[in-house]
Parts: C-alpha cells; sequence; structure tokens
C-alpha cells in the first residue's frame, strides 16, 4: 500500500522506514525547496507543539530553526547573539506582561 507525505523528513527516516521492511521513495531538495520545506516544517512543528506541549516538539522546533540558520549561513552562535541583543533591547517574557492596549 502507498502512503503519500510529500514532506520534508529528518535524515534517519528513510533509514527507519526501510528498517520496518517498507521502501522510502526520496528525493534531494535544492537550497531553494529546502527553503521553503522549512518553513512549513516549522508552522507544522509550532502547531504540533500548541496541541502536545512536550519537550520533544520544543526541539523539533529548535531543529527546524537551526536547519534554517545553516541554510541562510548563521551560526548558533549568531542567532543566539541576536537573542540576547534583543533580550537586552526589549527584554524577555518573564514578567508575564499581557498589553491590552494603547491610548494617545
Amino acid at each position: 500500500m502507498r502512503k503519500e507525505h510529500y514532506k520534508l523528513v529528518r535524515d534517519h527516516i528513510p533509514e527507519i522506514i526501510e528498517s520496518d521492511g517498507r521502501t522510502a521513495h526520496v528525493r534531494i531538495l535544492d537550497d531553494n525547496e529546502m527553503i521553503k520545506c522549512l518553513d512549513t516544517k516549522l508552522q507544522e512543528e509550532v502547531n504540533e507543539y500548541i496541541e502536545d506541549q512536550s519537550v520533544e516538539e520544543l526541539a523539533d522546533i529548535l531543529e527546524v530553526i537551526y536547519a534554517l540558520c545553516k541554510m541562510k549561513g548563521i551560526s548558533k552562535e549568531e542567532l543566539e547573539r541576536t537573542r540576547a541583543i534583543k533580550e537586552i533591547a526589549r527584554g524577555s517574557f518573564d514578567e508575564k506582561i499581557f498589553l491590552e492596549y494603547v491610548e494617545d
């Protein structure tokens, strides 16, 4: 029986499928396709986290973010440095502030 997926998967997924006696039909993406698929995968992983609320789903989100950074030539250190600069300038979310409205 054929089950279609047409989505980006982690590197070891074809091996896992084949170790189960099934055949994985894959192709290698070009850089533009990869970035588009990573964008789609990020949304998928965020939706899964919203449903599941698990640390595994948070880890999946982080893995996709790291892959996007790699594709765009951004190091993990640059990502963290940028995050830290924004935290200094604009804060984090530690104080749980919810903005209701602003008046002029």
